[in-house]
């Protein structure tokens, strides 16, 4: 072979590899920042609230079950509910409790928040803190849609545990098996300090 048949070859190579890479490493971390940056966005056009097509509410308590047996309550020290929508309620100084199956009581509270009355999701933020007692997770937004039994923390999050801590961009935590997914949509490595 020709020397410049090699170079052609290795050059043809280089760029199919680097295509490979792109498409299944590169590309999909740009569309789940993507998606969870208008996941935010959203959220933050809904918590906008006209003052003349709202209801205004004090010291606000929703009491329910999810999964037909687990019982859970959300309380405000403020709520507003939207005329046009009036299952979300928008709330201040929001604290939800869930009573676990194992007898644990998970709390998490936060600045702000929305909670769905139909179908009993909560989005919350602003120093957003979830807890079990023995795991704590520390926010900027926390999602906790009832038909999951995964909760998803966002932006600056900071998980604590018995074993050490981390602090990562996003975290999906099952309250009941206790097991956690840690992202990091930026380019930082995630870190951990364990305890020994």
């Amino acid at each position: 072979m020709k020397k410049n048949e090699k170079v052609l070859q290795i050059t043809l190579l280089s760029i199919g590899l680097t295509l490979v890479l792109a498409t299944y490493f590169l590309y999909p971390n740009i569309k789940e920042k993507q998606l969870v940056q208008n996941q935010i966005e959203e959220k933050k056009e809904d918590l906008q609230i006209d003052d003349k097509k709202s209801n205004f509410f004090q010291k606000v308590e929703y009491k329910g079950y999810y999964d037909l047996d687990k019982p859970f309550i959300v309380k405000s020290d403020e709520a507003q509910v939207k005329i046009e929508s009036p299952n979300l309620i928008y709330m201040s100084s929001m604290t939800v409790t869930l009573y676990m199956d194992d007898g644990r009581v998970v709390t998490i509270t936060s600045d702000n928040g929305v909670y769905n009355k139909t179908t009993y999701d909560c989005f919350f933020e602003n120093n957003v803190k979830a807890t079990d007692e023995e795991i704590v997770i520390l926010a900027q937004n926390l999602d906790l849609i009832a038909s999951s039994e995964t909760a998803t923390a966002y932006k600056d999050v900071y998980l604590k545990t018995n074993a050490g801590s981390m602090k990562a961009d996003k975290v999906d935590y099952n309250f009941k098996t206790n097991y956690y997914k840690v992202s990091m949509l930026s380019d930082e490595t995630i870190k951990i300090k364990l305890i020994n």
